[in-house]
C-alpha cells in the first residue's frame, strides 16, 4: 500500500497552465507545483517532459508525485511536448532533433526563473525516461541530475521496434497507439477559441509513423540518433536508473551503471512498466524518497551519501508458480558495491544429446521448427500491471520447443546478469530467427520464464549490415539474453527452450524455416554470496490522489481463441479504461483499445494484426471522439500497413464527422 502524505515541509501552490515560449514562438504548456514561498526562497526545478497529456492521461500519476516533490522543496514541472496536449506546434516522431532541442530550451528557461536556484533535474518513465537521457547527452548547463525509469540506451536493440534484429509485433501496434494519442485536441478551457484550429491542424499533419519505422530495418543512423550507447561519455549529469524484471527495459540499468562515467546508480525490482512506488508485482518501494535523495544530493548539495550507495541494487526473484497477474513476487534484495561484481562468475553448460543442459556436450543433429502460434503466452512487451499481461505458464510453449534441461538442482542456483548463448546450426531458408527462453521448471512441470533473447540470423555478424543466411551451411552465432536476477529452488530444473517462432512478440519470417542444431553452449552469470536482503528501501508514499468521479468503470479482456476447424489461433486483447470526470475542472475523458493477433494454421504469411483505438473527451453537453482502425499483414516480399483516422465532434443531438484520413503503404521486407 502507498501511504498518502498531506503534510509537507513546505506549502505547495499549483499553476495549471504556465506558458513556456520557445525561440521560434511555439508555446509549450506546463503544469507546475512549487513551494508557495519559492520567490522568496528559490528551489531547484525537476522537469518531466512527455507527449502524454498532463490534463488527462498522466494526471492520476502526476498528482501522486509532483505535489510530493514540491512539498519537499522543488518546483515540479510537467510539460506537454510540442504538438501534444495543451502545447502548440506539431510532433513529427519519437526523440527528434526538435524534441531534444526544445528540452534544452525548457531547461534554460526554468533555470532563469526567479523562483529557481538555477539547477534543474529531469525525470521520466518510458518516453520520459528516454528523453531525459538523450537530453543529458547534450549537456545543457543547468541540468545536473536525471532519474530515468524503464528506458533504453539503444533505440534499435532495446525498444519496442526491433530486438536482436527481429521485427517486434508491437512496432506496428505502437504506431497505431501513438496516432491515437496524438489525435486528441487541447482542452478549450486552456487553449481558448483556437482549440479547434489546433486540433484540425494536428489531424491534418498526423504522420504514419509505422511506415517510417518499417523502412529502417537495421541499426542505421535513424536508430543511432538518441542512443546513449553511441557515446556514454557524453553524459555528465548524475544518473539514477530504475528498471523492472517484468518489463522489457530491464537491460538499461546494467548498461548505465557499467558504462556511464558520471555519478550513476541503478535499481532493478520485480516490476512491470510503471513507477516503482505503484508497480506490480510487489514489493513496491519508496521511489519518491529515493528520487528525492538523488535530487537533494545533486541539486541542493545535501551531504546525504547518495554517491556512496551501492552501484547496483537488484531484487533477486525466487522460484514461485507461474502467474500472469502476479501481485507479489517472493525474493530478496542484493546490493553490489561495484558492477560488474566479483560475486558473479561464469558457468558454461553444454547442450548435450538427449536434451541435457550440462554434461559432456558433443555433436548434435537436432531440428528446430516450431509452430507459428508458439508465443501466445509470452505476455506484453511492456505490461502495465495485472490483466494477464505478464508471461504465463511456459509449459505449453515448452512443449512445442526444443528444450535442454539440467538435472534437478541439489541446491538453489542464483543468477544475476545476462546469459550468452552460443550455437552452431544450419538453416534451410535464407531468412530465419531463433528465440531462446530460460525457464524455471518446477517438479510439477510448470514453467516460469526467467528471461528471453532472440536473434535474426541475418544479423548474426552485424546489426548494421544484415546478410542472407547461407542455406545448408553451418554457421556460428552468439547472442545475449536479457538481464535477470533469479534464484531457482532446489529440486527445480533450469531449461533452455529454443524456437523459430514467437508470435505475436516477433513477426514471423516469410517462410517457415528449419534450423538444424549442431552444437551449443549456454554461458550463465552465477551469483554467490547473498543469503537475504542486503538493502532496505523506504515504504512507498505519495501525495493525495486526483479529485474525480468514475462515470463508467474500466474493464479488460485477454484470451486466446483456437478454431478447431481451421487451426487459427488468435490473441484477443481489449482494454477499456472507462470514463472519468476531473472534478476540479469538469474535463471528462476515457479510451478503449482492441487488438486481435491472428495466425492461421502453420502459414507465416497468414499473420495479421488488427488494432482499434478510440479516444473520448469533453465536458457536459460537448465532446469529441477520435478512432483509429489499423491493420498489418505481409506477403513474401512486403509489409502492408493500413490505417484510418476518423474524428467527430458532438453533443446531445448527435455527432458530426470533422475529419477522415486513410493511410495505405507497402514496405519491402528486406532481411526480416
Amino acid at each position: 500500500m502507498v501511504r498518502t502524505v498531506t503534510d509537507f515541509p513546505r506549502e505547495v501552490t499549483q499553476t495549471p497552465d504556465m506558458g513556456i515560449v520557445l525561440a521560434d514562438g511555439c508555446r509549450l504548456s506546463a503544469r507546475v507545483w512549487m513551494p508557495a514561498d519559492a520567490l522568496r526562497d528559490p528551489v531547484p526545478a525537476v522537469l518531466e517532459y512527455i507527449p502524454y497529456r498532463k490534463r488527462d492521461m498522466t494526471l492520476p500519476r502526476d498528482e501522486l508525485m509532483h505535489p510530493w516533490f514540491a512539498g519537499h522543496g522543488y518546483a515540479a514541472v510537467r510539460v506537454d511536448m510540442r504538438g501534444c496536449g495543451d502545447s502548440e506546434g506539431l510532433m513529427e516522431d519519437e526523440y527528434t532533433e526538435q524534441e531534444l532541442s526544445d528540452a534544452c530550451e525548457v531547461i534554460a528557461w526554468l533555470a532563469a526563473q526567479p523562483w529557481c536556484t538555477g539547477k534543474v533535474g529531469m525525470m521520466g518513465k518510458s518516453w520520459g525516461g528516454f528523453n531525459c537521457l538523450q537530453t543529458a547527452m547534450r549537456r545543457p548547463p543547468a541540468l545536473k541530475a536525471v532519474v530515468t525509469v524503464c528506458s533504453t540506451v539503444d533505440r534499435f536493440a532495446d525498444d519496442i521496434h526491433y530486438k536482436g534484429g527481429c521485427l517486434l509485433g508491437e512496432n506496428f501496434g505502437w504506431a497505431a497507439q501513438m496516432m491515437s494519442y496524438a489525435s486528441r485536441p487541447p482542452d478549450p478551457m486552456l487553449a481558448g477559441n483556437s482549440w479547434r484550429d489546433t486540433w484540425l491542424h494536428r489531424l491534418e499533419a498526423q504522420p504514419f509513423l509505422a511506415s517510417r519505422w518499417f523502412e529502417h530495418q537495421c541499426r542505421d543512423a535513424y536508430w543511432k540518433h538518441g542512443s546513449l550507447c553511441e557515446d556514454y561519455g557524453s553524459v555528465t549529469a548524475a544518473v539514477l536508473s530504475f528498471g523492472g524484471w517484468a518489463d522489457n527495459y530491464m537491460n538499461t540499468v546494467s548498461h548505465l551503471v557499467e558504462n556511464v562515467q558520471a555519478p550513476v546508480k541503478g535499481i532493478v525490482g520485480p516490476w512491470v512498466h510503471q513507477y516503482p512506488h505503484t508497480a506490480l508485482p510487489g514489493p513496491a518501494i519508496g521511489f519518491l524518497q529515493e528520487a528525492l535523495r538523488w535530487w537533494d544530493r545533486w541539486l541542493k548539495d545535501v551531504p546525504n551519501g547518495a554517491e556512496d550507495d551501492p552501484a547496483y541494487r537488484a531484487y533477486m526473484l525466487h522460484s514461485a508458480p507461474p502467474d500472469a497477474n502476479s501481485a507479489f513476487r517472493p525474493g530478496h534484495w542484493v546490493a553490489e558495491g561495484d558492477w560488474p561484481t566479483a560475486r558473479v562468475s561464469r558457468q558454461v553448460l553444454a547442450l548435450s544429446p538427449g536434451g541435457g543442459l550440462g554434461g559432456q556436450g558433443g555433436a548434435l543433429s537436432v531440428p528446430v521448427r516450431t509452430p507459428q502460434h508458439l508465443g501466445l503466452h509470452a505476455g506484453e512487451f511492456f505490461p502495465m500491471g495485472g490483466n494477464g499481461e505478464m508471461p504465463g505458464d511456459q509449459a505449453p510453449e515448452d512443449a512445442m520447443s526444443v528444450c535442454f534441461d539440467t538435472a534437478p538442482l541439489d541446491a538453489p542456483l542464483d543468477l544475476l546478469g545476462a546469459a550468452e548463448l552460443r550455437l552452431r546450426l544450419r538453416s534451410d531458408r535464407p531468412r530465419a530467427f531463433v528465440v531462446a527462453r530460460l525457464c524455471d521448471v518446477a517438479p510439477d512441470g510448470s514453467s516460469v520464464r526467467i528471461c528471453h533473447g532472440m536473434l535474426n540470423l541475418c544479423s548474426r555478424d552485424s546489426m548494421e549490415s544484415p546478410t542472407g543466411i547461407p542455406v545448408g551451411e553451418e554457421i556460428a552465432v552468439a547472442f545475449r539474453l536479457d538481464q535477470m536476477g533469479y534464484r531457482l529452488a532446489a529440486g527445480h530444473r533450469l531449461r533452455l527452450a529454443l524456437s523459430t517462432t514467437y508470435w505475436p512478440f516477433v513477426w514471423p519470417s516469410a517462410a517457415a524455416a528449419t534450423l538444424t542444431l549442431a552444437a551449443g553452449e549456454l554461458d550463465l552469470p552465477v551469483h554467490a554470496g547473498s543469503t537475504g536482503d542486503e538493502w532496505t528501501f523506504p515504504a512507498p508514499e505519495a501525495a493525495r490522489g486526483w479529485n474525480h468521479r468514475v462515470i463508467r468503470p474500466e474493464s479488460y479482456v485477454r484470451r486466446i481463441e483456437h478454431d478447431l476447424i481451421s487451426g487459427d489461433r488468435t490473441l484477443v486483447m481489449e482494454a477499456d479504461a472507462g470514463d472519468c470526470e476531473n472534478l476540479d475542472h469538469g474535463w471528462v475523458f476515457g479510451d478503449t483499445v482492441r487488438e486481435r493477433w491472428r495466425i492461421a494454421g502453420n502459414d507465416p504469411l497468414s499473420a495479421r494484426l488488427d488494432v482499434d483505438w478510440e479516444q473520448r473527451m469533453g465536458r457536459a453537453d460537448w465532446w469529441v471522439r477520435t478512432r483509429i482502425e489499423a491493420s498489418m499483414t505481409a506477403d513474401a516480399g512486403n509489409f502492408r500497413l493500413r490505417a484510418e483516422l476518423v474524428a467527430t465532434e458532438g453533443g446531445p443531438e448527435g455527432e458530426t464527422e470533422v475529419f477522415r484520413r486513410q493511410f495505405d503503404q507497402e514496405v519491402p521486407r528486406g532481411m526480416i
